[in-house]
């Protein structure tokens, strides 16, 4: 554990990619496989459900420290991060222990999810004692799972690459299915990820999906867009679904199905892993899953394709009312074949091949081509959008191979998205940041009027929370103009006077019966700060929902 938090320490104290990846390299370099395995696993976002509650860690670091619950809490408030106030807070060790990062986590931390709640409790102290503050501020991220330090998975790719001198992109490829849930890490998947040929890792991860090739934004005043859009014939138009991107991969008499979160989520969708044993094994496809009902010529809202998720068994009645289909759009590997290196066009031609000489048609489809001869009809097309349940066009070039990741390198992919749906709405409640502005109000709740109250008394309904779109210098002077408008408060809330508009940005609204206003907003964040507009002028409530 001391190696593991001497590597967060370096990595925090600089924002230089080259020396953080210098940093990985020493640390992989010296360690046993065992604990690279997880320290991969952590570095590039892998996570441990929490297996403590917090109220569990409050009342252990109060005990271990005498603090009365007041003066507990005065400290989380100012140092804004309760991993590290209970670290600084706790008791220095008197010999630190010599236990490695996956012995830890084995023998230690996953061992909680079998011990009961008064067990958890008391094991704190095995978890915890022995560590010096830093050491114990890394375990305790580990355990309540907010374990983050500025290295983006791309970073570990290229630390893994410089030390095993393979390309990066076979590391890339090698690390899809890394931090599924089927498999805790350990050395001997971490030497097959590093190793020099790919036998030992296809046999290791059979289902192992590829790195999915993902599209660069345009905006709408964006100059290429209009010299894409001024030679059609170069390029491939398909609407922008709104369900989830997954990768159906069927090798060795088995079906996976890999979300682009590298989820498996092949239990969630079986009738699709049923209709995708007439492709025949050797086959991965790349599309989207979707709610659609053969009646209707559209999916579902994404809300329908949520209520498939997170369930452990599927009803007849959840498989008979939300009908799921994969809407694909590429061909990755066909009879063992890596197609990824042809041409959009002829991976487009196989896959049109695949898909209509086999009875799937109920549950596969191809993603259409939006046909276009000029600018002006893609712009019509793409205003369209919505009415397709889509969230805009995908446009690809006919001659781009299939990538990894967001790069260019193999060709180009676009995501021209529709602008946000937006509203003004007003300030009500604000909530401290945590890390560097923990000290500062961040997180805001909005309302709009409640148009349907009685006259005389205006009533504000919250309808969203956000935290983003605002820059730096903005926050600080809400922040103060909070402080001096509180009302009320409740612990790190505050409840304001409503004195401050903000458009509100979202990708869609679908009503909700558990929300007070009737309505759910579907990824709200701040566009702007309406100076310019009073109180009163702010957005209804009918005019929300006339948006659904």
């Amino acid at each position: 554990m001391r190696a593991f938090a001497d590597l967060y320490q370096a990595l925090d104290r600089t924002t230089s990619s080259r020396l953080k990846v210098a940093a990985m390299v020493a640390y992989f370099g010296r360690v046993k496989a065992e604990d690279a395995a997880w320290a991969v696993y952590f570095l590039a976002g892998g996570k441990i459900k929490r297996l403590l509650p917090i109220a569990h860690l409050r009342a252990y670091a109060q005990r271990q420290t005498g603090l009365p619950v007041w003066l507990f809490e005065e400290c989380y408030q100012t140092v804004g991060d309760l991993a590290e106030t209970i670290a600084l807070l706790l008791p220095t060790a008197q010999s630190e222990r010599d236990t490695g990062l996956s012995q830890w986590v084995t023998e230690c931390l996953l061992p909680l999810q079998s011990l009961d709640e008064e067990q958890r409790s008391s094991a704190l102290e095995q978890l915890l004692d022995g560590w010096d503050a830093d050491t114990r501020f890394i375990c305790l991220k580990l355990i309540t799972g907010g374990f983050r330090v500025g290295v983006s998975r791309l970073l570990v790719t290229r630390a893994l690459a410089q030390l095993t001198e393979l390309p990066a992109t076979q590391i890339a490829q090698r690390m899809m299915g890394y931090f599924s849930a089927r498999e805790h890490p350990n050395g001997n998947r971490y030497r097959a990820l590093i190793a020099d040929g790919d036998a030992d890792y296809q046999a290791i991860e059979p289902g192992q999906p590829y790195p999915f090739f993902l599209a660069q934004p345009l905006a709408r005043e964006d100059s290429q867009l209009q010299n894409i859009l001024n030679a059609p014939e170069s390029w491939q138009l398909e609407w922008k679904w709104d369900g989830i991107r997954a990768q159906l991969v069927y090798r060795h008499g088995n079906i996976w199905l890999w979300s682009r979160g590298e989820e498996l989520i092949s239990e969630q969708f079986p009738e699709l892993c049923e209709a995708a044993k007439a492709f025949g094994e050797d086959t991965v496809l790349d599309g989207e899953i979707l709610v659609w009902h053969p009646d209707q010529n559209v999916p579902a809202s994404f809300a329908d394709l949520q209520k498939r998720l997170g369930r452990k068994r599927l009803s007849d009645a959840i498989k008979r009312d939300y009908p799921v289909v994969f809407m694909a759009y590429d061909l990755l590997e066909e009879k063992g074949i890596d197609c990824r290196s042809l041409t959009l066009s002829q991976r487009r031609l196989a896959l049109e091949t695949l898909i209509s000489s086999h009875s799937v048609a109920s549950v596969f489809k191809l993603s259409p081509v939006v046909d276009i001869q000029d600018s002006e009809q893609a712009r019509a097309h793409h205003a369209q959008a919505r009415e397709q349940r889509a969230e805009g066009l995908m446009i690809k070039a006919r001659s781009s191979q299939y990538g990894v990741g967001r790069t260019r390198q193999a060709g180009l992919w676009f995501k021209w998205k529709l602008d946000p749906m937006s509203i003004d709405a007003v300030l009500i409640y604000a909530q401290r940041g945590h890390g560097r502005r923990a000290s500062l109000y961040t997180d805001y709740t909005f309302a709009v009027w409640d148009d349907s109250a009685s006259p005389g008394e205006p009533l504000l309904v919250p309808v969203a929370k956000a935290y983003s779109g605002l820059t730096d210098q903005e926050i600080k002077q809400i922040d103060a103009i909070l402080r001096r408008s509180t009302v009320e408060s409740f612990g790190p809330v505050r409840r304001v006077e409503p004195t401050l508009v903000f458009e509100i940005g979202f990708e869609g609204i679908l009503p909700s019966s558990r929300h007070k206003s009737g309505v759910a907003l579907r990824f709200p964040r701040m566009l702007r700060w309406r100076m310019d507009k009073p109180v009163d002028q702010a957005d209804t409530l009918a005019t929300l929902k006339a948006l659904l």
